[in-house]
């Protein structure tokens, strides 16, 4: 029997032009029955994702970056997971594709495709665990329902601010490159207040409250993210099959912040240092902060808030492995 499958595509993805996107669609319709949507406006992956799960269809392929994953995920998971839900299949398309590279594809988009049609024709799947985010004391948020899901990481405080500075300057037409966030990152942290007055609270069941933390980064796999095809791990030990991960830093100056960054680009990253903070295999934690702060899941910048309260939810979904 022919599977049933909706292709999610995002025509502004930057790694894709429109006609290796045709491509792309016409491999995957060679041996599926496929519909093709374009997402046409911010949340358009959410309601064709929320369709296809309601639609009782077999596979969801998205074509395009980390963002419209995100979307689609949050659409499917809507009434929360099902063994009835529609399986997931990602074909890079975007800048990083951190979910894409942690099952494993190529990040050729033509070579994913190939790879995800072998394993749909020799039934490779597997559940994976997600994240869910809800934020509180929210000054703005654009528009989501509560919670979020994500599916590689979520954070509050300085890797928001610097995803909001790089939106900024995407929306004044500058690329999104490893490089554009380097420096970026780099403004932020030695121009910014939060590292000298660290707002925010770490709290764990069963754990004493870690105060004074200007970074808190909640990872559901590893790597991160990228610097071009450098991986970043500041949580090296965080997996689809495990609760979620911390790495929370404290008070620090240029040449500390220098040391950690160093130790996240290294091969196998070994971090200790004052300040620092790190937890593995979590089931819930909850953020809070004294001031507003931003908050963001999946490279995404959501507003700000003075709380976050995040969950390991496992075996979420199933994915084409």
């Amino acid at each position: 029997m022919v599977m049933r499958a909706l292709v999610v595509v995002n025509p502004a993805a930057t790694s894709t032009t429109s006609k290796m996107r045709d491509v792309l669609v016409g491999a995957l319709a060679s041996e599926l029955k496929v519909d093709v949507a374009e997402t046409e406006h911010r949340g358009h992956g959410r309601e064709l994702g929320e369709r296809a799960a309601s639609d009782g269809l077999d596979l969801v392929v998205t074509l395009g970056g980390d963002g419209t994953v995100n979307e689609v995920v949050n659409g499917l998971l809507a009434h929360g997971p099902g063994a009835h839900l529609p399986t997931l299949a990602v074909v890079p398309g975007g800048s990083t594709n951190v979910f894409s590279r942690a099952l494993g594809r190529s990040r050729d988009p033509v070579e994913a495709t190939a790879e995800i049609l072998a394993s749909v024709r020799a039934g490779r799947t597997r559940l994976v665990s997600l994240g869910t985010a809800s934020a509180t004391g929210t000054a703005h948020e654009a528009g989501w329902t509560d919670p979020r899901w994500f599916v590689f990481a979520a954070g509050l405080g300085f890797d928001a601010e610097v995803i909001a500075r790089v939106d900024a300057q995407r929306a004044r037409g500058r690329r999104s490159t490893g490089a554009l966030y380097v420096r970026e990152g780099t403004s932020a942290f030695l121009r910014g207040r939060e590292r000298r007055r660290p707002a925010m609270t770490l709290q764990i069941p069963g754990e004493d409250d870690v105060e004074g933390l200007f970074l808190c980064l909640v990872s559901n796999v590893s790597p991160w993210t990228y610097l071009g095809a450098r991986p970043v791990q500041p949580s090296p030990e965080a997996s689809f099959d495990t609760g979620l991960d911390v790495f929370a830093l404290g008070r620090t100056n240029p040449v500390g912040m220098l040391r950690t960054l160093r130790r996240a680009l290294a091969e196998r990253p070994q971090h200790r240092g004052r300040g620092l903070h790190r937890r593995h295999d979590l089931a819930e934690l909850t953020l809070t902060a004294v001031r507003p702060q931003g908050w963001q899941v999946d490279g995404e910048h959501l507003g700000t808030a003075t709380g976050l309260r995040l969950r390991s939810v496992p075996h979420a979904l199933r994915v084409v492995s």
